[in-house]
């Protein structure tokens, strides 16, 4: 079973705060209601968000290997990111809800997953890109169009929107109740985690977004992907959290995946490399960009957002 069709992509920042050997950037603790107020309009008005937003898109092109280099697309905060984080701060104000959620999640812990407290809640929204940033990397338009788009791990599908407008017809999969409900109020098709690779048709875009380390085997998920691709224009879009770091739940319990994949390097330019050269490859799949890009969630009443450090990929098959 592919574990990463999940919806981790919904409570991962949560969720590896439990793994102190990842690196993780927890948001801007902004409690007093003048800090806070001043915050939000420098996210607002576009002044200087400080050394941490900076720090989120930091790459040197140097350090990457001569085939990844030329595809490095560097990123910035834009507006897309400024309102999702305006909004996340907002959210984590609302101290008696925040109370109420947390009272809610302590309870409902042990006998469901938190994605599914999450989805039950409606919080914990996740943000990988803008709709400006999407676009740029795969180099379209706001008008371009094409047939299927396919979410795996779909969540509760805010990031799948930023996408589906592009699409005739939108694919997702799902294993959390709660999170499907969101999926199929917003009138997107529901695939099986075993259905999607079988359906008799391939899809312009595959979304593999955050799922790479948190499956079970990710070298056969790669290759399901290239697979189910429409051949020659097909792409897929592709995020993973880095320093490559991944475990799986099985039993409500964390361990490591049965397949390994072999993510080189220490920096986080050296396993874009790794990535890139290696193991896309042995999966039959090549890169055409890359960028970095924070992986932003929703925040709690400990923090106003959580974010963690994501290389976003755009991939297409190698020729035959």
């Amino acid at each position: 079973m592919l574990a990463g069709t999940s919806g981790w992509r919904t409570h991962l920042a949560r969720e590896l705060l439990k793994h102190p050997t990842l690196r993780m950037w927890t948001g801007r603790y902004v409690r007093s209601p003048l800090a806070r107020s001043l915050f939000m309009n420098t996210v607002s008005d576009g002044e200087a968000a400080g050394t941490e937003t900076q720090e989120w898109y930091r790459c040197s092109p140097d350090l990457l290997g001569e085939t990844v280099k030329p595809l490095f697309i560097q990123s910035r905060l834009d507006s897309g990111t400024k309102a999702f984080l305006k909004r996340s701060i907002e959210k984590s104000g609302w101290m008696v809800t925040q109370l109420y959620h947390s009272f809610v999640s302590t309870v409902l812990s042990p006998v469901i997953s938190r994605t599914s407290i999450n989805g039950l809640l409606g919080r914990g929204s996740m943000f990988v890109f803008s709709e400006e940033q999407f676009q740029r990397l795969l180099r379209i338009d706001p008008e371009w169009r094409a047939e299927r788009l396919l979410d795996l791990g779909a969540g509760d599908g805010g990031v799948t929107e930023v996408m589906g407008a592009h699409f005739k017809e939108v694919y997702a999969t799902e294993v959390s109740g709660p999170m499907k409900w969101h999926l199929q109020r917003r009138n997107y098709k529901l695939l099986g985690i075993d259905e999607w690779q079988q359906t008799g048709f391939q899809y312009d875009l595959i979304s593999c977004l955050n799922l790479l380390d948190r499956c079970d085997d990710p070298l056969h998920l790669l290759q399901d992907i290239r697979r189910s691709l429409v051949p020659s224009t097909g792409r897929v879009i592709l995020a993973a959290v880095l320093p490559f770091q991944p475990y799986v739940e099985i039993g409500g319990k964390w361990q490591r995946p049965r397949e390994r994949l072999r993510v080189e390097g220490k920096t986080w330019e050296e396993q874009v490399t790794s990535l890139s050269n290696e193991v896309f490859r042995s999966a039959g799949l090549e890169v055409e960009a890359v960028t970095r890009l924070p992986y932003l969630c929703e925040g709690d009443m400990y923090n106003d957002y959580y974010v963690l450090d994501d290389a976003v990929f755009v991939l297409k098959a190698t020729e035959n």
